[in-house]
């Protein structure tokens, strides 16, 4: 019979799980104590458990860390030179067994241990030797004092110490970590020198210094900064007749010399050496030793224990968690791989309730526990201070202070990757809305104005904002109601740019009167359901626009269905430069097979370099060009004259690939290939990769397919326009007043646009550590609209879907990790220049016109279609739609799935469905106009949806409501109050009784409700 590791067999299961449960903050005091005792029968134990226990509430409470173990198992071997001590497995997190045939090291895997191993440990602790806070400066002291302190009815003679310390002193030898280069070079010398030389030879005395192999060994880049060592020695002798265990732990770590494969100070060492014919025992038992020390719980218990029993406890703690796997149901060779995620260690300490609280699925209790946790987590930035200004004032102090790192923390080699691949995201974005918005307002507002604008509204939001990691650009939301207003302005004969001013002007007033008041606050009624339609909105409308775009091509490049091989003798096309009048049949020879459609296109272009055909009319020889044919007033006959190459076919094959290379590339991170560092880098570059990957292929072809036009001149788009726009003149006075209408309508347009992205990028999750600035990013905006009003430039607001890409772009990972465990996300890389540099480059891409001009479109379509994409998996709503294509027994283990009915889940999903929906018509038809109270009206769905979901099943797939969550919180702490005051009436009235009546036994209880 077999059993695992707590936490580890089922860790998938548990980790959806650990995010509902209590952080360290609310747990109760006596919780880790319950976690000691799951014993239905009284225990001996006891006071050691509470003892256990409390050093665990204090850790939590104190925030205590110690540093991570590695962890090394020696086990003792009888060669024909005598006994050897070899390296056979290592943990950090993991186990790694040195292979049988000695070269290699395993894969990380879950250890699955013999559960008669635990219980044979737990005899050891008990009977052996156990030395705790031990002082000695070398491995020599520390052994002689373990061998003298031993307990009487286990102690040695002195000739057997003195061959027991002379054995536990002899030189390991270790299993280093290999490179492929140095495998190489070992294979091809070893022909020279017969056998790989080994670290040691058996005998050798421990070596006082660190060895060079060990100083080299590859494996420490896997080892935590300050982590330390553990050693476990285990081995069968023939001159003990009983065996001899002891535990170990220093009261500082030690550098013990040779002994440890990676020169690590020591921490901890055990030792288990006994009678021959067990070994296989003695090895388990070293495992399960060694597994133990790799549980967080027990741990933490063997840093603070004060003595024996403080181990054992500990030990009972890890045995209360075992799962056992009955022997003939599984195979017990099997690894089992790491889990991706593992429970957290306050989720294990707190998962005994005390006095058998229930956390069913029906729990209202649990739903107000979930509305306080989110209630304790609510953002200072949205506390309301009642003075004017004071959200913007407690915005510039916070964020005042990490000005200056803003620029010192963009100096890396990542931020370089994110520039340029929000760069390219910028202009092409600029490109697309650019040309959207010339068709939009008969080019009032263009390309140029495009690129001008969002190089100086991005270059002013990033220097000033909050939030810097923002990318500012014109939406699909904003580009509808330009269309709608230059619409307005023609038929009722109103200058479209004076008009746009005023409402600008009144849009940038109303945000000034928004900051003042600190409407920002209201953010915390955008919960899950509204931030995920609006998220999905955007990235739907990435993903269209890009699909869009690419069916146009068919337009431009038509394809040719009607292209038949066995007829390409009969295509050509020639220049007839007489009058169409005077031409006629007979006189329009066609050009010969050879200058058919195989060679069309040479026809077309390259026609100046075929020798002159005298038998042709002179008008019809005129060796000319295409578009020298048609300048000199010609035109063209023949049935290939139409042709063109597949362009559109290649298009999409570019679009496509550039799209599955950016999904591929940015997945590599976690792929098997490579080492950590080149995965890394491909990861960071991945969109940059697939770029120039693509643009590659199309340059080797050489199809003419639709490049990258960027302005090359600073003028305006119309030329009826300036670059100032005056107030007066051109429309009556009063449409000053008038258009504070639709500016009412921008204003809320702006504010949700604004506000929705602020809080998408400050998700807990994102780990942020500079704070956010909600008052101080709307004020940028609002005195923006200014500007870009004045100028005629685009009105922009937050680019969701950029703004998330570049959120991913700058994610950090943590640079070393265990051997099968997965990178940790640390965070975002805060920063101020990556925004910076691409609106300055985005700004002189008007001076690299000639480098910019050969990035083919489809390719800047494929990243636009994988932005949206991306955006579109972060979000919990696609996992639920998923969820209604599957059979619940191909469902995935979530979290809300344990705990909100199936059919809840769909009737909650299909209620966002409709909403996006509705968005997406309204944005589409001409009722867009209200499209901005639409989003509005989002908060006020989500609050009717308490009329049909209980607070529990809200809790789990959105988050409640600010009233909500402080009636909920408040109606727990009535009741607990409630509780305690009965409880202290209860004391008081049992003391009375006491005292006027006798005691009948200690099982009577006088409580009152």
């Amino acid at each position: 019979m077999r059993a695992h590791v707590p936490g580890a067999q089922g860790a998938a299961l548990q980790a959806a799980d650990a995010s509902s449960q209590p952080g360290p903050e609310e747990s109760k005091p006596e919780a880790a104590c319950h976690a000691f005792g799951c014993s239905i029968f009284p225990s001996s134990m006891a006071p050691a458990a509470e003892r256990a226990g409390a050093t665990l509430q204090r850790e939590e409470w104190g925030d205590i860390t110690y540093p991570v173990l590695f962890i090394q198992l020696n086990q003792l071997f009888s060669t024909p030179a005598g006994l050897e001590w070899r390296e056979t497995a290592r943990w950090i997190k993991f186990e790694e067994k040195v292979e049988d045939g000695g070269e290699r090291w395993s894969a990380p895997h879950v250890p699955a241990l013999p559960l008669h191993s635990l219980f044979q440990l737990r005899t050891c602790l008990q009977k052996g030797t156990v030395l705790l806070d031990l002082d000695a400066p070398n491995f020599k002291e520390i052994i002689d004092k373990a061998l003298s302190r031993q307990p009487e009815e286990a102690e040695l003679q002195p000739e057997l110490r003195e061959r027991l310390a002379a054995l536990l002193l002899c030189q390991p030898r270790h299993q280093p970590t290999k490179s492929l280069l140095q495998l190489l070079v070992e294979l091809g010398l070893s022909p020279c020198r017969g056998k790989a030389k080994s670290w040691s030879e058996p005998g050798a005395q421990l070596s006082k210094t660190p060895l060079k192999e060990q100083l080299r060994n590859r494996f420490k880049k896997k080892v935590p900064p300050g982590a330390e060592a553990a050693h476990i020695a285990v081995g069968e002798v023939e001159f003990l007749e009983k065996p001899f265990t002891a535990f170990i732990r220093l009261r500082q770590g030690v550098a013990l010399g040779s002994l440890s494969e990676v020169a690590l100070p020591s921490r901890f060492l055990f030792i288990l050496l006994g009678p021959r014919a067990k070994a296989k025992a003695y090895h388990e038992v070293g495992r399960a030793m060694a597994t133990l020390l790799t549980d967080e719980v027990f741990q933490r218990v063997a840093w603070q224990a004060e003595q024996r029993e403080d181990l054992i406890a500990g030990m009972e703690a890890f045995l209360d968690e075992l799962t056992v796997l009955p022997p003939g149901k599984w195979d017990p060779s099997a690894r089992i791989p790491p889990p991706s995620c593992l429970p957290s260690p306050h989720r294990r300490t707190t998962v005994h309730q005390p006095d058998g609280q229930s956390h069913g699925n029906g729990d209202i209790a649990a739903a107000g526990d979930r509305a306080g946790q989110r209630r304790a987590h609510s953002r200072e930035e949205l506390e309301r201070t009642g003075r004017l200004f004071g959200g913007l004032l407690q915005d510039i102090r916070r964020k005042a202070r990490w000005y200056g790192s803003d620029f010192s923390d963009g100096l890396h080699p990542q931020c370089l990757s994110a520039v340029l691949y929000i760069y390219l995201a910028t202009v092409t974005n600029a490109i697309t809305f650019g040309g959207m918005l010339g068709d939009a307002t008969a080019n009032m507002q263009g390309v140029l104005e495009s690129f001008l604008g969002t190089a100086f509204a991005g270059f002013v939001f990033c220097l000033f904002s909050g939030q810097p990691l923002t990318i500012l650009s014109s939406t699909g939301p904003v580009l509808v109601f330009e269309r709608l207003l230059f619409s307005f302005s023609q038929d009722y004969g109103l200058d479209y740019l004076e008009f746009r001013l005023w409402i600008g002007l009144w849009v940038a007033f109303f945000g000034v009167v928004l900051v003042a008041t600190e409407a920002s606050h209201l953010v915390r009624y955008f919960t899950r359901f509204t931030e995920e339609g609006f998220c999905a909105l955007i990235s739907l409308i990435f993903i269209y626009d890009s699909l869009k775009k690419m069916l146009s091509l068919a337009d431009t490049f038509p394809i040719n269905w009607q292209y038949r091989l066995d007829n390409v003798t009969s295509y050509s096309c020639i220049c007839n430069l007489s009058s169409p009048g005077h031409s006629s049949t007979g006189n329009d020879t066609p050009l010969p097979s050879a200058l058919g459609l195989g060679g069309s296109r040479v026809s077309v272009h390259n026609l100046s370099l075929l020798p002159p055909l005298s038998s042709q009319p002179p008008a019809a020889l005129a060796m000319l060009s295409r578009t020298q044919c048609l300048d000199q007033g010609g035109y063209l006959l023949g049935t290939s004259c139409q042709y063109v190459p597949d362009v559109t076919l290649f298009s999409f094959l570019l679009f496509g690939g550039t799209f599955l290379s950016c999904t591929v590339l940015k997945r590599f991170r976690s792929s098997r290939y490579f080492p950590v560092g080149v995965r890394k880098v491909v990861s960071d570059f991945a969109i940059i990769l697939a770029i120039l990957a693509s643009c590659a292929v199309d340059a080797a072809l050489g199809l003419e397919t639709p490049k990258l036009l960027v302005p090359s001149e600073l003028k305006p788009t119309n030329p009826a326009r300036g670059w100032i726009i005056f107030p007066f003149g051109a429309n009556p006075w009063w449409v000053c007043l008038v258009s504070t209408v639709p500016a009412v309508l921008v204003t809320i347009l702006i504010f949700m646009d604004q506000q929705i992205t602020a809080v998408i990028l400050n998700r807990r999750e994102y780990k942020l550590q500079k704070g956010a600035g909600f008052h101080l990013d709307l004020l940028c905006v609002s005195l923006l609209m200014v500007v870009t009003s004045v100028t005629g430039l685009p009105w922009y607001v937050s680019a969701t879907v950029i703004s998330l890409a570049h959120m991913e772009s700058l994610r950090k990972e943590s640079t070393t990790s265990a051997p099968g465990e997965h990178p940790k996300f640390l965070g975002i890389r805060e920063q101020r220049l990556t925004g910076l540099a691409v609106f300055v480059l985005t700004g002189v891409s008007v001076f690299m016109a000639p480098v910019l001009k050969h990035i083919p479109m489809p390719v800047l379509y494929g990243v636009f279609l994988y932005m949206g994409v991306a955006a579109l998996n972060s979000i919990q709503l696609t996992d639920r739609v998923r969820l209604l294509l599957m059979p619940a027994k191909h469902q995935p283990d979530l979290a809300y799935l344990r705990h909100v009915p199936l059919r809840r889940v769909h009737l909650f999903t299909i209620i966002q469905l409709l909403c996006l929906a509705l968005l997406w018509v309204l944005k589409s038809t001409v009722a867009a106009i209200i499209f901005p109270v639409m989003l509005l009206a989002l908060v006020g769905i989500r609050k009717g949806l308490e009329r049909i979901f209980s607070l529990h099943d809200l809790s789990w797939l959105d988050s409640l409501l600010p009233e909500t969550a402080r009636k909920e919180a408040d109606g727990k702490q009535s009741r607990e109050q409630e509780e305690s005051n009965s409880e202290e009436v209860g004391d008081v009235l049992d003391a009375a009784f006491s005292g006027l009546m006798p005691r009948r036994g200690p099982e009577i209880n006088v409580s009152v409700n």
